[in-house]
């Protein structure tokens, strides 16, 4: 995997808090929320502006109870259930996120599909994780704060991924839930000194507003293109660093 680019050097990373932005963001709400869209389903743009579509297969691993589903809702603007169960298959959702580069100005939507397995299913069925890793793009290995054992089994998951052209990023769940924290910032630290990956932090409610899932998206995005640019042999005007952090 290419080294991680500082965030905000590939792409426009306030960019949905701009003015200009609103033309676009508004393509992806229907009435202030987030819309639902299908497998088939895009954006639709007015004829004079022209704007491509990048498409990306992104696989959520983690232990199973560290919310894998309810984030993918999460982000997607998708009612969480309320009742836990683990998933049973393959489930797949559809979202859409329009991103400014930073180099040219240029503006691409980001057709990102989430991949969601149970970690039973997983182990029971062999078929599933080729399925799961086939052409995939990056994958998200969320812990939850509240579990420290599946913060402990992050470590086990990345080593198994060594596939180099696989972005990589880490998410904390449950990070609301402070007063049941059982993993340390100390130990997110030193996590983060010895992987060099992003460390994302997301709580466990829905939002409609876009500056919470923001991190989120862009943080995937830049990763994605910037290791799209090292694999087309481009040039990235940007120094390069070691790990970074966003909340």
């Amino acid at each position: 995997m290419a080294p991680v680019p500082p965030p905000g050097s590939v792409i426009v990373a306030d960019w949905h808090r701009c003015k200009e932005s609103k033309e676009y963001f508004n393509k992806i709400l229907h009435k202030k929320r987030r819309r639902t869209f299908g497998l088939l389903e895009s954006p639709v743009m007015p004829p004079h502006i022209a704007v491509d579509t990048v498409h990306y297969k992104i696989f959520i691993c983690g232990k199973s109870g560290v919310g894998k589903t309810a984030f993918a809702a999460r982000i997607a603007g998708l009612n969480i259930p309320n009742v836990h169960h683990e998933t049973t298959g393959i489930e797949t959702t559809v979202v859409y996120w329009p991103v400014k580069l930073r180099e040219n100005g240029r503006v691409l939507f980001f057709h990102l599909q989430l991949w969601d397995c149970g970690e039973t299913a997983l182990r029971r069925f062999d078929h599933l994780l080729p399925s799961c890793k086939e052409q995939v793009d990056a994958v998200l290995f969320l812990f939850s704060f509240t579990d420290r054992t599946s913060f402990d089994e992050v470590s086990n998951q990345i080593a198994k991924w060594t596939e180099p052209s696989v972005v990589k990023v880490v998410v904390g769940t449950k990070f609301d839930l402070f007063m049941h924290c059982d993993v340390a910032e100390r130990d997110v630290r030193e996590f983060q000194k010895k992987w060099s990956l992003p460390v994302l932090r997301t709580g466990g409610e829905v939002s409609n507003g876009l500056g919470d899932v923001a991190p989120i998206f862009n943080c995937l995005a830049e990763n994605l293109w910037h290791q799209d640019c090292v694999r087309a042999g481009a040039t990235c005007h940007h120094p390069l660093q070691e790990a970074v952090t966003l909340l």
